[in-house]
């Protein structure tokens, strides 16, 4: 792993042929494990089926995860859940290390600032259209993350697309900081962050379209006053980028397993505003726009990438734009890495943790 300190139209549901950018004939090859798909259903790739009336029925069901508030059950992490907005029906769900009670407890106080945890806000990935906070796979991996840290972490529960489409996700994050501002400067507030939480060091930590938001919060949140929160830094896992003009890595990877060309095409198509292309700044923030003069002032950044991921490319013109314009870049990319392998390699996800515990820490 490379890693180092940088200053500085409606796609149709019926089966289709990929079409790209000036195609190499060597991505036809049957022998390349990344070889053409002639039949490729995007919405089958994506579980999901398209309704007459433009909702989703998201066809990949993973049963709930509860949540745990007690603090006597004896589990490693506790959590809880809250609510942003009703209108809006976006949630947080709260995550507790034991042993930070357990330390308060030993010191016979339930306030040592030198013992609070930072605050993590995380935003999960999975195609925009995929997952709410109670997954079972995001309820396990921000427990193992929050313990591994340790920190109190806040799953954000965004709106999906395409019922909500960008920039909905974004003003969900930005919700979750106003909300855990209120919490702060409220005496009767959430009292696991008022007992143990550290308003000045919170951080935005984002996997892959996840990551997307996580930066586009940060961007966000240098226009608002969130006193006295401090955004420390921003921790983007793989995040999900995309453009008009083909990436050599996404023709490489075109029929990846995890992330292929059609699949994260139409993954865009319901994500982005109405009438927009690839190029929007939500999608390609490497193209010209306004958000380009706030990058000097971003909090310092983590990415992480892997090489035989079809992002990949955009990932590192994305690190390489935050160093042009100034920005404190800590870049980690893996050659030998796919697109979200952290999800199934559970010895990969623990590096990415103690890489992500060190910037935390630093």
């Amino acid at each position: 792993m490379i890693h180092g300190n940088i200053k500085g139209n409606q796609i149709s549901p019926q089966r289709f042929e990929v079409i790209v950018n000036e195609l190499p004939s060597f991505l036809i090859h049957s022998s390349s494990r990344y070889h053409i798909m002639p039949e490729l259903d995007p919405y089958e790739y994506l579980n999901i089926r398209i309704d007459p009336d433009g909702t989703v029925t998201r066809l990949l069901n993973l049963p709930p995860a509860n949540a745990n508030p007690d603090l006597n059950s004896g589990a490693a992490v506790f959590s809880k859940d809250a609510i942003l907005s009703e209108e809006k029906n976006t949630a947080v769900r709260i995550y507790l290390p034991s042993n930070i009670i357990t330390k308060h407890a030993a010191a016979a106080t339930t306030v040592n600032e030198k013992m609070r945890l930072p605050i993590v806000f995380h935003f999960h990935g999975c195609s925009w259209v995929q997952f709410r906070a109670n997954s079972t796979i995001l309820h396990a991996s921000r427990s193992l993350f929050a313990f591994t840290i340790p920190a109190i972490v806040i799953l954000v529960d965004y709106r999906l697309a395409p019922e909500n489409r960008l920039p909905a996700p974004y003003e969900d994050a930005t919700d979750a900081l106003l909300w855990l501002q209120k919490q702060a400067l409220d005496p009767q507030g959430e009292k696991w962050l008022k007992d143990y939480g550290d308003f000045s060091r919170c951080y935005l930590h984002g996997s892959g379209c996840g990551g997307n938001i996580a930066f586009n919060a940060a961007l966000r949140s240098l226009d608002m006053d969130l006193s006295p929160l401090k955004i420390d830094g921003i921790i983007l896992n793989q995040p999900l980028f995309g453009g008009r003009k083909r990436t050599k890595s996404e023709m490489k990877f075109l029929a990846d397993q995890v992330a292929s060309l059609p699949a994260m095409d139409l993954m865009w198509e319901l994500a982005l505003p109405e009438g927009a292309d690839r190029d929007h700044p939500f999608c390609n923030p490497m193209a010209d726009g306004p958000h380009k003069s706030k990058l000097r002032s971003l909090q310092r950044c983590l990415v992480f990438g892997f090489g035989r991921d079809p992002l990949v490319d955009r990932q590192q013109e994305f690190v390489q734009m935050l160093i042009l314009h100034g920005a404190n870049v800590e870049a980690c990319f893996d050659d030998s890495g796919f697109h979200r392998i952290d999800i199934v390699d559970p010895q990969r996800a623990a590096i990415l943790d103690e890489i992500a515990k060190g910037f935390i820490d630093s």
